[in-house]
């Protein structure tokens, strides 16, 4: 029965289970950073080097349709609710950094004009009617969670692929994964402080 109480008082507590998976989350990261650091000898060859640039590319080009669709959910959830463009402003802004961050290094493209665009620029954005604008929630409170969902399914995503990924996108996906858990919870549980 002593044992009990612990297990029981932990389930009643809210924040536990999103603290337990952070730290989860964090040591995950650590783990696969330090793994990170050791070469594959499978890509000393030229035909290794070729497959392991043209995965990177594939999972690059994924990250950024991912993110790309967290933008258009921002745009559309500021097209419909204009009052919460002083709290989201700075996270779709980070949504735009990230864009910029996935773009593949110059060297990568054949030219400047292959490279996609890092992120549309705010007026194009804005003059265009946001993609699912008419699905965007009407009250507020709701259009949030419904952006905090994206976030996360986007901080899924990005989790996902960390296993595929060359070291230094590994890196960044982490990182971009880790911004949107965050993001996702100053969308729900930070307003609530």
């Amino acid at each position: 029965m002593i044992i009990a109480k612990p297990e029981e008082r932990r389930v009643g507590r809210t924040g536990t289970t999103r603290r337990h998976a952070l730290r989860a989350a964090g040591a995950a990261t650590a783990g696969l950073l330090t793994g990170c650091s050791q070469d594959s000898p499978a890509v000393d060859s030229p035909a290794g080097i070729a497959r392991a640039a043209k995965a990177e590319r594939a999972l690059r080009m994924r990250a950024t349709a991912t993110n790309r669709e967290l933008l258009d959910q921002y745009d559309a959830v500021l097209k419909r609710h204009p009052g919460q463009r002083e709290r989201l402003a700075p996270l779709r802004a980070a949504v735009l950094r990230q864009l910029a961050a996935l773009a593949p290094e110059p060297s990568e493209s054949a030219s400047p004009a292959a490279s996609p665009s890092a992120a549309p620029s705010v007026s194009v954005t804005a003059a265009a009617p946001a993609p699912g604008s008419s699905a965007v929630p009407a009250e507020p409170a709701a259009a949030l969670r419904a952006l905090a969902a994206t976030e996360r399914r986007t901080s899924d995503a990005h989790t996902a692929s960390l296993m595929e990924a060359p070291p230094e996108l590994a890196r960044l996906l982490a990182s971009l994964a880790a911004a949107s858990a965050a993001h996702a919870y100053l969308l729900t549980e930070g307003s609530r402080s």
